[in-house]
């Protein structure tokens, strides 16, 4: 099973108003483990960033302009991402960004979910921890990964976290007891253990006969109103015993 984890960071919100890719970061899994495989690319995005988006990831144009453009780097992408599972946290964002960007190619027209299937942690961590944050700095404080170095955002290292976290979020229940033993042994000692301890003396209690007597008054007024068929009182032995 190959999958990719992918993010981007971009010069604004919206596509539609003209802003572009200016990063694209991807890990590659295989089997659910890094396979030490990456793709990065800087990108010139041909315009100004956003004051905003900039705070957010501190790339500046000045930076970008010397980097290819994303028609440059296409190809490459796609061959790096195609027929892989790609695993995006809010997916529609970079899908829309990258959608956009293969619409602005020479025909023929593509789409991302024509190369590859894709899977969103964000509407997986909705279902998992419903009415709760679920951003991935959140994410990461929920399942104990490291985001320390996360003080701008970059589209590899968020695809490097989000990948500690996606496997973090779909690894599975390790045992299926709260207190699972620590192994085979210790849990085998215990039972055997258990095994040694003295049987506990169950009192019993007895009826007076004062009790056996309302007792059968009882079942003889079930008896009276089920016209002889009181299922709680057993019929008489016919051996007289």
């Amino acid at each position: 099973m190959r999958q990719i984890i992918l993010d981007t960071e971009t010069t604004g919100l919206e596509p539609a108003q003209g802003h572009r890719i200016i990063e694209i970061g991807c890990v590659e899994l295989i089997n659910r483990r890094p396979s030490g495989r990456t793709f990065q690319r800087y990108l010139n995005p041909e315009r100004p960033i956003d004051p905003g988006a900039e705070a957010v990831h501190g790339l500046t144009t000045e930076f970008l302009a010397n980097q290819p453009k994303f028609a440059e780097v296409a190809e490459q992408f796609v061959a790096f991402v195609q027929g892989a599972e790609l695993i995006i946290h809010n997916a529609p964002f970079d899908v829309g960004f990258l959608d956009h960007e293969f619409g602005r190619l020479p025909p023929p027209q593509r789409l991302l979910t024509d190369l590859c299937a894709i899977l969103d942690t964000l509407a997986l961590a909705r279902q998992l921890h419903p009415g709760q944050r679920n951003s991935l700095d959140a994410l990461c404080k929920r399942y104990g990964v490291d985001n320390s170095n996360r003080d701008l955002h970059g589209a590899l290292l968020d695809a490097r976290i989000l990948a500690d976290v996606y496997l973090a979020m779909t690894g599975g229940q390790g045992a299926l007891t709260l207190h699972a033993e620590a192994d085979s042994g210790r849990g085998s000692a215990n039972a055997a253990s258990r095994r040694r301890r003295s049987a506990v003396e169950i009192p019993i209690v007895r009826a007076t006969p004062e009790e056996l007597e309302a007792h059968e008054r009882a079942l003889d007024a079930v008896e009276r109103a089920s016209q002889g068929t009181c299922l709680f009182r057993r019929p008489a032995d016919p051996s007289g015993t």
